[in-house]
């Protein structure tokens, strides 16, 4: 019973909240006119915004897409001899082709930068002027990306890409500190085994057999299943057994 009664006047109290509105509705009709109005204009203005926003984000995607395919795209005289030419964009230096996949992924950026898509497409742009010998501005470029973005990723490859940059331009204390700082990084989401492997090469390119040394074996020692482990343990050997004679 007290449930019932409970239900009744739960009732009772709904109906005569919708007599107040439907009152209220009646004695001010337009003042309720122009609020639909408005609401109508408001939910096509969020629909058109919608609609603009899944717009721009695809053409955004075809853009990105476009200049990775053409950043990957095959150089003629790096084809094996003999073979069949791919399907495709092919170029015929890779000169030609990192400028026209730098001015592509510039191109994105420009339209784009604000975005996700924006800020990949400035790293791949970098990546492009590094193969162009461009190193002061692409060392702009991925210095500013290591700040941008709640993608984690983009900033934590533009610092491994740097880093490969120093090793490049023979800039080896600022590779050797680069790296190092991406092996002891605990937040970082590249593969350490892989950043300790590019620390310990540079080293050894450098004549720092020692250190390098060093490196390999906490390579061997740290990450005993990576694809990098046999390859090291066999530097780290090298190095040792040179060193002893």
């Amino acid at each position: 019973m007290k449930r019932e009664l409970r239900r009744e006047i739960k009732q009772d109290e709904f109906a005569s909240w919708l007599e107040k509105v439907i009152g209220w509705g009646t004695e001010h009709r337009d003042e309720v006119r122009i609020g639909v109005g408005v609401a109508v204009v408001l939910l096509a203005a969020f629909g058109a915004l919608a609609y603009f926003h899944g717009h721009r984000t695809r053409e955004a995607d075809r853009a990105y897409q476009e200049a990775l395919a053409t950043f990957h795209a095959p150089v003629s005289t790096e084809l094996p001899a003999g073979a069949d030419r791919p399907g495709g964009q092919v170029f015929a230096t890779a000169e030609d082709k990192y400028k026209t996949a730098a001015a592509a992924f510039e191109g994105v950026d420009r339209r784009y930068g604000s975005t996700d898509v924006g800020r990949r497409a400035r790293y791949y742009a970098a990546l492009s002027r590094i193969e162009l010998g461009q190193y002061a501005e692409a060392e702009k470029t991925l210095r500013g990306l290591q700040g941008e973005g709640d993608d984690g990723l983009i900033p934590d490859l533009s610092r491994m890409a740097l880093a490969g940059l120093y090793r490049r331009s023979g800039e080896t204390d600022r590779a050797v500190e680069a790296y190092r700082g991406i092996v002891s990084s605990p937040e970082t989401s590249l593969p350490r085994d892989y950043a300790l492997q590019c620390l310990a090469g540079t080293l050894e390119d450098a004549g720092r057999n020692v250190e390098a040394r060093a490196a390999y074996r906490e390579l061997v020692e740290e990450f005993p299943g990576s694809v990098y482990t046999a390859t090291a343990r066999a530097r780290a050997d090298y190095l040792q057994s040179a060193e002893q004679g």
